[in-house]
């Protein structure tokens, strides 16, 4: 009898098999509803316990305690969601193509954890709300939702902050003020503010309960001027302004998480891509749309960041600066009164400013000082003189020579 029992077992392995997934498959509704509900359940627990904890003045800490391990139980029932129910799905082929792209995302965060554990710690946390965010949203229930997006916001937030900070302690200890060798810390970091902007500050736009404030209106101009670049096809020049504008927002946004040292360093990366834009591009009217570009990110440079900055590497630097904001704080006199010699006159100041820095760059600007002093001689700022050959620092200009 054993043997036959053997036998018979090996003969119908296969059909075994196929019986085996098809039951599989099955029954993989059923636990996808099962997670369901129990994931119901421990979001509603935490929100509750989230509740309590912003808006009970007594006992603070201990609901802020019953918060974090509510907290904490509602993310593993997330995890435990991804791989009972969304990797078996995937496995089986029964998978829709939001999950198949859930899983690769989990995965990609979970790489995360044995050589960026910070990040990781973070990654994990906005992920599993991600996920359950876009089933609630899906509910059509409002009053689940309108409940859960003040959660959502506020843990977010914290969790982007976090995410941020990281990036920044990354560039601390950079000696240079800008360190091309981090390329992929300056490339994460525009990124990460790029779906903050998108998913986040859009949602609180969308739902703040204080849109008459001058700070509301303040930020939510900035926010549409960066949605006017995500239609249509971008270029370098548009990618180059998009973060920018990112920048711009993160200094109203991420004051502490991302400071000022670190956004210094996001501007003098952008600075030097602009730069060689400019230099690099060879049709005359994409180059004249780069030089504008730039000419703006140098305005923005100078009053979102170096206005603002306390803590100067010299006095000597400190006073260069205050130097060139009184000219331009002059110059911003003519705006309502002239408003050409306003634009004229400003873009002379930024070109005779940044000739002296780029001097000081390790990559060579050669080809973009000779399209400054082309500037200048158009501006008549700068004297061209003609019939002498080219000596010392004087650059050939085809039997011209141009000297400051």
């Amino acid at each position: 009898m054993e043997e036959t029992s053997l036998k018979i077992t090996g003969a119908n392995k296969s059909f075994l098999n196929r019986i085996t997934n098809t039951i599989s498959k099955i029954l993989i509704p059923t636990k996808v509803g099962i997670n369901g509900m129990f994931i119901t359940v421990k979001r509603n627990s935490m929100i509750k316990a989230f509740e309590h904890y912003k808006t009970e003045e007594d006992d603070k800490e201990e609901y802020e305690k019953k918060y974090d391990e509510t907290y904490e139980v509602y993310l593993e029932a997330l995890d435990k969601y991804v791989m009972d129910s969304i990797y078996k799905k995937v496995k089986n082929n029964t998978a829709t193509e939001f999950e198949k792209d859930a899983l690769s995302k989990y995965y990609g965060v979970i790489s995360l954890k044995e050589n960026e554990y910070v990040e990781y710690k973070f990654r994990k946390q906005k992920f599993l709300i991600e996920l359950d965010y876009e089933n609630v949203k899906n509910s059509n229930k409002e009053k689940t939702i309108k409940r859960y997006n003040e959660f959502y916001i506020q843990k977010l937030d914290w969790l982007y902050k976090g995410i941020l900070k990281n990036y920044s302690i990354k560039l601390a200890d950079t000696v240079d003020i800008y360190d091309s060798s981090k390329e992929w810390v300056y490339l994460k970091i525009f990124n990460t503010l790029k779906d903050y902007i998108e998913n986040i500050l859009s949602l609180k736009l969308e739902i703040s309960k204080d849109k008459e404030s001058s700070k509301y209106k303040e930020i939510k101009n900035d926010y549409e001027n960066y949605e006017a670049f995500e239609v249509g096809k971008l270029d370098q020049r548009d990618l180059i302004e998009k973060n920018m504008l990112l920048l711009g927002l993160s200094r109203k946004l991420f004051t502490h998480s991302l400071p000022l040292t670190v956004a210094e360093q996001c501007y003098m990366k952008l600075l030097n891509d602009a730069r060689c834009l400019v230099q690099d591009t060879k049709i005359a009217a994409r180059r004249e749309k780069a030089y504008t570009m730039l000419i703006n990110l140098i305005e923005d440079y100078n009053i979102k960041l170096l206005s603002t900055k306390v803590y100067w590497e010299s006095n000597e630097q400190r006073e260069v600066f205050k130097q060139f904001w009184e000219k331009y704080k002059e110059i911003c006199k003519l705006k309502e009164t002239d408003f050409i010699e306003y634009v004229k006159r400003k873009e002379i100041l930024f070109i005779k400013d940044e000739m002296k820095k780029i001097k000081k760059e390790k990559y060579d600007y050669s080809k973009l000082v000779k399209y400054y002093k082309r500037k200048l001689v158009d501006y008549g700022a700068m004297r061209e003189i003609q019939g002498f050959i080219s000596h010392g620092q004087y650059k050939n200009m085809g039997g011209k020579r141009i000297s400051a």
